[in-house]
């Protein structure tokens, strides 16, 4: 008995010094990144949000049960590790008592059972991540499978030892039956599984029963303590910071807004900011702040984010996942370089110092740590942060570096800076004149409103039409299909016309906060003035996802609080309430495409679900990636103005997937969408793959074919949405 105490006392202390060696280590490279105090303050001030998330995310398993099977065997594992915390405190106390047992409960049959279960299931779980690693062998299956780029070595010898820790655990019992010390022998079969191992090491007889007993048992521990060190020196790090990266993650996730940026854990005010003193972004691995530093050793490798990334789908370099393992080992890599003091960085290695000048941001000819092609590659569509299931919030960091590379290092894609340019100058992306907003009114028989003031006491909706629903040829059509449905049911609304500008997404997303802040500063003032304030009670229509989430979700952030609508919730309810009644048969196959800022960004997928299937006559299919797993269009993250030269277009492997379904009409609710799938299908109807009369065209143009209108309806009525215009 005492050797057993000692050995296993031994290896305890022995695990536990370098695991805490390790993880004082891990935390104080943590806090060598930016402060975040707005993380604390919000985990402080909703304590039963976070107990929610808790239990859902962490102790549920919501997100990884997402996917089935993956996810069952996950659930399992992890429930099982949490059951067999009982035979962990079981294990200790036979190195004092042989016939220890928990007080209480130690020997209840129930007890055993489900220790028996969920170690059984634990084995399971080990056995089918073992299907699913062969099956996608990154050495056979290269960029399909989500393991590419993994550290599979690893996986596999953690793998084998939580094997070996359900197979020492049953050996140990089983020879405890044999002994008559396991704490469950009058339980008959109820601990089934170590009662059959102990069926099977019973013609050993007692003495070698005995001795396997405490081998067994020392086994058992040593594999824990071994495992436990493991963990802490592996990706499999997450065992342990995934609950507190799920709790000090953005809510209700990290999609939507952008952060603004910060120094020093405060919101940067850029007349005062400085460069030379505050940080900028994301230039050096530091200048995250300490919750992303958290992510990078929470990656899980699981590369479910990659797998959905449309960027790597096509063929292009960006990786989510692969992003988050280049910093973690940068990370890693300099931590010797950020740990120490002045004096103490002169004493380091060439290979450290080495590591401290690489450029974060950067080609490989530099010895970059991310090439900037990885960077500019993302459409910030948000499948990545969707299907993270420690909920790593890739976007932030990708933005972050974008926002340095721009405001500091002025070096983005060259195609870009006109879209910058005529921000600043002109307000729309098109650098177009400012009275080029109202043409699309004149080409309607009846009024629009056009606001010069505070908008009139009777009007409730002020529609915000944005740049390309104003500017953009196939865009405006779906503008007009909006406004002919507003007039029919009787809504009064009014425009803002030129005094509309962009509300400045193309430039936050490309990296351009400074530009960014202008342009929304300039439009907040413009709808205070106009009278549209939350507080009035009155709402703003957006026909664009991404003006819906910037105004909405992002012009908060500089005080610009407002109730906004996207057309497709308001038509739905209008629908609803029958004041639109669909009369006019659409005898189409129709397939609709989620965009990614209405519905992965703000979770509106019903709505214009509701709108296609009013309309009689529509039989809709919905496409294999749709609602949250929808397949982004390409246009996000500023992508819109930017030159796609790598690997297969995103929006052409978009239309591809719809084509699968040979529909007669692709429908979308976003202009941004439109112009990107209308270009594709123009693109496979000259190449002679899609039948002439397939349209694109957005739910609205949908809902006004099958609205009895008036003699003399507008054109809006009939516009397919895949002729040439601005910006293609």
């Amino acid at each position: 008995m005492v050797l057993r105490m000692i050995i296993g006392l031994g290896l305890t202390v022995a695990a536990f010094a370098l695991a805490g060696q390790r993880l004082w280590w891990l935390k104080r490279l943590a806090f060598t990144g930016q402060p975040a105090p707005e993380r604390v303050d919000y985990a402080k001030d909703h304590l039963g949000i976070d107990l929610k998330t808790q239990l859902t995310e962490v102790i549920g398993q919501r997100k990884l049960l997402k996917w089935s099977v993956p996810g069952a065997a996950h659930a399992a594992t992890f429930w099982g590790f949490i059951v067999l915390l009982l035979t962990i405190i079981e294990a200790y106390g036979s190195l004092f008592q042989r016939t220890f047992s928990i007080p209480g409960i130690g020997q209840w049959a129930a007890i055993g059972f489900i220790e028996d279960l969920f170690a059984v299931g634990v084995l399971a779980g080990i056995i089918t991540f073992t299907v699913i690693r062969i099956r996608n062998n990154p050495h056979k299956e290269g960029r399909a499978s989500r393991f590419f780029g993994s550290h599979t070595r690893a996986a596999w010898v953690v793998l084998a030892m939580i094997s070996a820790v359900i197979v020492t655990l049953l050996i140990y019992r089983g020879a405890q039956e044999n002994t008559g010390v396991f704490p469950y022998e009058h339980d008959g079969a109820w601990p089934f599984a170590s009662w059959v191992v102990g069926k099977w090491l019973h013609p050993l007889g007692y003495g070698v029963n005995s001795v396997l007993e405490v081998v067994f048992i020392l086994a058992q521990l040593g594999v824990i303590m071994a495992f436990l060190v493991v963990v802490f020196y592996s990706k499999h790090l997450h065992i342990f910071l995934a609950g507190l990266n799920v709790l000090f993650s953005r809510r209700p996730d990290a999609l939507g807004p952008l952060e603004p940026m910060r120094s020093a854990g405060k919101v940067l005010d850029f007349e005062e900011a400085d460069p030379d003193t505050d940080v900028f972004g994301i230039g050096k691995v530091e200048d995250l702040t300490w919750k992303g530093m958290l992510d990078l050793g929470t990656c899980t490798e699981c590369g479910r984010c990659q797998s959905q990334c449309p960027a790597w789908v096509t063929g292009k370099p960006l990786s989510p996942k692969q992003l988050i393992l280049d910093l973690r080992d940068h990370a890693f890599a300099k931590a010797p370089y950020l740990l120490a003091d002045a004096d103490g960085r002169v004493g380091l290695s060439e290979a450290v110092l080495a590591e401290a000048e690489r450029p974060l941001v950067g080609p490989m000819s530099e010895n970059g740590v991310i090439d900037p092609e990885v960077i500019w590659a993302c459409t910030n569509c948000g499948a990545c942060v969707n299907e993270c299931p420690v909920d790593i919030e890739h976007i932030d960091h990708i933005n972050g570096m974008r926002r340095h590379q721009v405001l500091i290092e002025s070096a983005f894609p060259q195609e870009a800076t006109t879209m910058l340019n005529n921000l600043e100058r002109r307000g729309n992306p098109w650098g177009m004149a400012e009275d080029k907003r109202l043409e699309w009114i004149t080409e309607l028989d009846f009024e629009v409103p056009v606001l010069d003031g505070k908008i009139p006491d009777d009007v409730e909706y002020l529609y915000w039409v944005g740049c390309a629903g104003a500017l953009e040829d196939r865009a405006k059509k779906a503008t007009k299909a909006i406004a002919e449905l507003l007039n029919v049911a009787g809504v009064k609304f009014a425009v803002l016309g030129p005094m509309e500008a962009c509300t400045g997404d193309p430039a936050r997303r490309l990296g351009n906060e400074f530009v960014f802040n202008m342009l929304a500063q300039q439009n907040i003032e413009t709808l205070n003035d106009a009278g549209v304030a939350k507080s009035t009670g009155k709402k703003v229509i957006a026909s664009c996802p991404h003006c819906f989430n910037t105004i909405s979700r992002e012009y908060p952030q500089l005080g610009g609080n407002y109730e906004v609508v996207h057309h497709t919730q308001l038509l739905a309810k209008l629908v609803a309430d029958g004041k639109l009644t669909p009369v006019n048969p659409v005898e189409e196959k129709i397939t609709y495409h989620d965009p990614c800022f209405l519905g992965r960004h703000n979770k509106v997928y019903t709505p214009p679900r509701e709108i296609i299937d009013a309309v009689p006559g529509t039989q809709a299919e919905e496409m294999h990636r749709c609602k949250g797993r929808g397949f982004c269009c390409g246009a996000g993250g500023a992508r819109m103005w930017l030159e796609e030269r790598t690997g297969k277009r995103i929006n052409e492997e978009r239309i591809d997937e719809a084509l699968a379904l040979d529909p007669d009409t692709v429908s979308t609710a976003c202009p941004y969408c439109m112009v990107m799938l209308g270009d594709a299908v123009n693109a496979k109807k000259a190449a002679g793959q899609a039948k002439p009369t397939l349209e694109v065209i957005d739910v609205a143009q949908l809902l006004v074919r099958s609205i009895r209108l008036r003699e003399g309806a507008s054109e809006a009525a009939e516009g397919t949405g895949t002729a040439e215009g601005a910006g293609a």
